[in-house]
């Protein structure tokens, strides 16, 4: 009998243990798991909820995961140690039971502590931000834009009916707008403009933009669109000065990180006139993980947004409000984003497959940016994590 055989099934009674832990965490949906030993089992299925199927092709599978939590569980994909025709009901999974399951499936130990080493040489100072800035979205406009939407829109839509992803994204920007009550003539800061897009509807509505981004990538494209009334500028949100009839910032604050949210809020209130809007739409993540999540890193923030950092939003909110902004008008629409995910997950996997991808970025990187696009998805779908639009008013 094979060395490793032997080793495996000597092993599998340790790794059944492990199974139980995850099988008493299951308070809703399950998992039906294929095993290196051959045996086949469900864990939980007791209450309605996704039920995916999981193939571990290795034991070190777990090994990883108990160690290293999310980012320890896409090394062992990115290995084949485990498989599933759909992992996005898995990760919807271990967010609806993310409370039971949180001491299962978190980094721990030495793997903890070099990840946060890691992840403290990331922080958004100046300096830092562009860092981090630029190894995300500066990966090449020819990448983003062979599977966003005609608008290079890169955060969510808010979905109606059968609405294509151009049409959810016309309507999220409108929105935005909308909540700034600016006029035809009046002059909105954009912090973190992306690729122009809501730049270019605020332009064509008749209001000035003073657009910022820390991405040489995109502001040689907003250049390129050439747009009236608009200016951008490699701008760190900390150094503009003046002050604006309005601001609009859509998913950057996640770039902020928790250290620096004061700033950011006070920031808002400077540069906004008395009585002006601030249009903010965020990605939060459930407070009662909030704790865990801040403390550790996960898979997002390891490989694909170095120094990201998900809101709790309760805290956020009363750091708006210790700055002089009221907290109004407050809409969330996570099921949206989970929407958005999927269409460009679909795009992505077409212009894989079609060639349109940049030779430059190989195919685990490729397969790296599929896992992170499903693992999101599930992420909304498990409802752990949320999206949402706030209007915040400047007192006095």
């Amino acid at each position: 009998m094979p060395r490793d055989t032997v080793q495996q099934r000597a092993l599998a009674p340790v790794f059944h243990r492990f199974l139980d832990r995850i099988d008493a965490g299951l308070a809703t949906g399950g998992i039906e798991a294929r095993l290196p030993d051959g045996t086949h089992r469900l864990l939980g299925g007791r209450k309605p909820g996704p039920v995916p199927i999981v193939t571990l092709h290795r034991w070190r599978a777990l090994v990883r995961l108990a160690t290293g939590g999310s980012v320890g569980w896409y090394r062992a994909w990115a290995a084949g140690d485990w498989s599933s025709p759909d992992p996005v009901p898995l990760f919807d999974l271990f967010m609806r039971n993310r409370v039971a399951l949180a001491g299962t499936a978190r980094a721990g130990g030495l793997s903890k502590l070099l990840l946060r080493g890691w992840h403290a040489l990331r922080r958004n100072d100046r300096d830092g931000s562009r860092r981090n800035i630029a190894e995300h979205y500066d990966l090449g406009n020819d990448f983003y834009r062979a599977w966003l939407d005609p608008s290079l829109t890169y955060s969510s839509g808010i979905f109606e009916s059968c609405d294509t992803l151009a049409t959810a994204q016309a309507r999220k920007l409108a929105a935005v707008l909308d909540r700034t009550g600016t006029e035809p003539g009046d002059t909105i800061l954009e912090i973190g403009c992306g690729w122009g897009s809501f730049a270019a509807a605020a332009s064509a509505g008749g209001r000035k933009v003073h657009a910022l981004t820390l991405s040489t990538e995109q502001k040689a494209a907003v250049d390129a669109m050439a747009l009236p009334g608009v200016t951008v500028a490699l701008t760190d949100y900390r150094d503009v000065a003046g002050t604006f009839d309005a601001i609009a910032s859509i998913e950057m604050v996640e770039a902020v990180g928790q250290a620096y949210w004061p700033v950011y809020c006070d920031t808002l209130a400077r540069l906004l006139k008395p009585g002006g809007r601030a249009a903010i739409q965020y990605i939060s993540i459930a407070d009662d993980v909030f704790e865990r999540y801040a403390q550790g890193v996960d898979f997002i923030q390891r490989y694909v947004f170095p120094g990201g950092m998900l809101l709790s939003e309760s805290r956020f909110r009363a750091l708006c409000e210790a700055s002089g902004l009221a907290w109004t008008d407050h809409h969330s629409f996570g099921l949206d984003y989970a929407q958005t995910l999927r269409h460009w997950r679909e795009r992505f996997d077409n212009a894989d497959k079609a060639g349109q991808l940049p030779a430059r970025l190989d195919a685990r990187f490729r397969d790296l940016w599929r896992y992170y696009l499903m693992y999101c998805e599930g992420g909304f779908r498990g409802r752990g994590i949320d999206v949402a639009q706030v209007t915040l008013v400047r007192q006095g």
